[in-house]
């Protein structure tokens, strides 16, 4: 413990602890009302931040899962109006398809945010050689393209 009382800490932190704890125990049927409750906060950077969060705890358990598809669905309607939380549910949904080693054009990974090309090139389900070649050569940061072509080298042995 910090010594401090938690009467002592910041409401908006308490708020956020909550939110955090209710939004990991939330059934897939309250789970779109809960976020759009947490949306209505008064501080809208920590609602974000605590919606964020759980977007990227539930978007990497659902991956590649079938359900992935309905709860994207869901979620994009409740965050329709916050433009980073929708970046960030694309982003999942693009990071779906290389996992899923769908069909992905190669200028939407090169625009997507240092996030996503990180993201992908650490997660292990994206194997794709020619996505972590595109990373490798042409990630927007060293650490990216280092990391694509780390991967790139274990794939060949």
């Amino acid at each position: 413990m910090n010594g401090r009382r938690q009467s002592d800490e910041p409401a908006e932190h308490r708020r956020f602890a909550h939110y955090l704890h209710a939004l990991q125990y939330v059934t897939a049927a309250d789970e779109a009302d809960l976020l759009a409750a947490v949306l209505r906060d008064e501080d809208t950077t920590m609602a974000t931040s605590a919606v964020s969060r759980h977007m990227d705890r539930r978007a990497a358990e659902l991956l590649t899962a079938p359900a992935f598809t309905a709860w994207f669905q869901a979620i994009s309607q409740v965050i329709d109006q916050h433009d980073f939380l929708t970046t960030r549910l694309h982003e999942w949904r693009l990071l779906r398809t290389l996992a899923l080693g769908g069909p992905w054009a190669a200028g939407d990974l090169t625009a997507a945010s240092d996030w996503l090309q990180r993201t992908a090139v650490s997660t292990p389900v994206v194997t794709a050689p020619d996505v972590l070649r595109l990373f490798a050569e042409h990630g927007r940061t060293r650490r990216v393209r280092n990391a694509a072509h780390h991967r790139l080298q274990h794939l060949k042995e």
